[in-house]
């Protein structure tokens, strides 16, 4: 049994059982040893622990072989001696724990995404390693983004808003400051690792409600959520962001609580020595920052390494429950730590802590907590308890009983909501499709204004033309009448002469007659 009057039940020592007080468990703790030495198996006992006092559990299973939680453990030799020992043979059930998988990359458990707008600029530059001035121009695009109603979602919404800005920066530069272009390049680069590492899957909808890590099973246990992260820690910029984001919502998201009975949710972070090899420093800050506000949300942070040297100063000083498995003593590096790993505890009389160090079996452990009133407890010599569940992965069977009733599916079909991508597409896809209106209007207006020209010079031609040919007509038509006047002179010059020689004809006549009658006519008178 691990949970007895609100205690969550660790182990035997000499001088009795070994229990952390739940209203003690949001101070946080450490679980250290050499690799091999059964630190899996006390995050087990202690998840196991949580769940049955109704407490939800968040575990990152490194290695894969947590999901055993899912499925009940198996009867053997060594299980049956210990569950005697322990004294717990009236109590001791196998069985299974109420687990939820999860999996960012979607392949074993259900997916985990956040959107662009709720990771936000700030925590998004410290991820991406961005500069100052990079990080001030990320500032503006979200700021743009907002200020226009678009929806920052995915990553294709955020590069498609990086480019839009980079083709319209003229335009925001007055109201929102300068937008060099080298930031918007060095930004839409950085973000080349985090796709490359499965970014595209982390950020979308529908994104997490925290508040679904925070259930209860049927039967009143508490819901443990097995995040798998063998692909996941291979991929330290995906890794830190998710961690960013999970402890900024976190922190952001839950209410004060100040002292509970027992933790509103208990995270463990396996192989804590990943978390903090190489992280960016925005991460280390934030997981400082948390652990040290976070226990007045009523939520405790359990870290799971190889030796305390691998957890920061600042961050080891905030964990106030210690479970120290063995630790090896090969060098002079390894020697320092020891001491300084057994100078942590309070001194227990009936031994010394640095020397039981590096004796302690498999299963066994020092182990410090706080009581119920806060101060630390003297170190014990601490036989852990058995897990009740499997102490290897659960089978196929088990993993999909849990996947069909865990009821999280809802997060399973992604959902491409209308965003900043489709917005900006339609509006590119709209530009596109004017600007291909306006250049075939132009290509009408310039065949129209062509054709008119034609138009115009055919018709000018064909007014040269007739008048040419009106000219020709006009000069055709003079010439005859030319030739007409020319006759009629002609006819008139001959009806002249014909006159003329009949007057001449007629006078010769008269006169003939007068000369005649002139000559005949006195003749005829001297005869009368």
């Amino acid at each position: 049994m691990n949970t007895n009057d609100g205690m969550l039940y660790l182990g035997l020592s000499d001088e009795g059982r070994v229990a952390l007080p739940l209203q003690m468990a949001n101070r946080h703790g450490l679980i250290a040893g050499a690799s091999g030495t059964g630190k899996t198996i006390t995050m087990k006992v202690m998840a196991e622990g949580f769940s049955k006092a109704g407490v939800p559990v968040f575990l990152c299973d490194v290695k894969g072989d947590v999901s055993g939680l899912a499925e009940a453990g198996a009867k053997n030799d060594g299980m049956e001696k210990r569950i005697d020992k322990f004294g717990l043979r009236d109590t001791f059930v196998y069985r299974d724990y109420p687990v939820t998988f999860w999996d960012i990359y979607q392949e074993k458990g259900h997916p985990i995404r956040c959107t662009v707008s709720d990771m936000g600029p700030s925590l998004l530059s410290r991820i991406l390693g961005l500069t100052p001035a990079q990080e001030g121009v990320l500032e503006i695009v979200f700021r743009i983004a907002d200020d226009r109603g678009l929806l920052l979602l995915d990553l294709k919404d955020l590069r498609a808003m990086l480019s839009y800005v980079g083709e319209h920066k003229e335009e925001y530069i007055t109201t929102y400051g300068n937008i060099a272009t080298q930031s918007l390049g060095g930004i839409l680069r950085s973000l080349l690792p985090l796709e490359r590492e499965g970014g595209d899957l982390f950020f979308g909808e529908p994104d997490l409600d925290i508040r679904d890590w925070m259930r209860c099973a049927p039967d009143g246990r508490g819901m443990i959520n097995l995040l798998s992260c063998v692909k996941l820690v291979q991929n330290p910029t995906l890794y830190a962001t998710f961690l960013l984001w999970l402890l900024s919502e976190l922190f952001e998201e839950l209410p004060e609580a100040g002292d509970l009975d027992k933790p509103r949710l208990v995270f463990f972070f396996d192989e804590a020595h990943l978390l903090f090899a190489d992280a960016p420093k925005a991460l280390v800050q934030k997981i400082e920052q948390v652990v040290k506000l976070v226990r007045s949300k009523g939520v405790g942070v359990y870290f799971v390494t190889q030796s305390p040297g691998d957890i920061p100063d600042s961050v080891l000083a905030q964990l106030s429950s210690r479970v120290q498995h063995a630790l090896r003593a090969y060098t002079p590096a390894e020697q320092k730590v020891i001491r300084a790993t057994a100078q942590a505890f309070r001194p227990n009389p009936a031994f010394q802590a640095e020397e039981v160090l590096t004796q302690l079996g498999v299963g066994h452990a020092l182990v410090s907590v706080l009581d119920e009133k806060g101060v630390p407890g003297m170190v014990q010599n601490t036989a852990i308890l058995c897990p009740e569940s499997l102490m290897a992965p659960c089978s196929q069977a088990s993993y999909q009983a849990a996947l069909g009733t865990d009821g999280m599916g809802k997060y399973d079909q992604s959902v491409d909501s209308e965003s900043a991508y489709e917005v900006l597409e339609d509006q590119r896809q709209a530009d596109e499709r004017q600007a291909q209106l306006d250049a075939e209007r132009a290509a009408f207006e310039a065949e129209k204004a062509a054709f008119e020209k034609q138009k115009a010079k055919e018709e000018e031609a064909a007014r040269k033309k007739a008048e040419k040919e009106a000219e020709a007509q006009q000069r055709k038509l003079e010439k005859a009448l030319e030739r007409e006047e020319l006759q009629r002179q002609k006819a008139a010059e001959r009806r002249k002469a014909q006159i003329e020689r009949q007057l001449i004809n007629t006078g010769s006549q008269i006169l003939k007659r007068g000369l005649m009658g002139t000559l005949f006519g006195g003749s005829s008178g001297r005869r009368r």
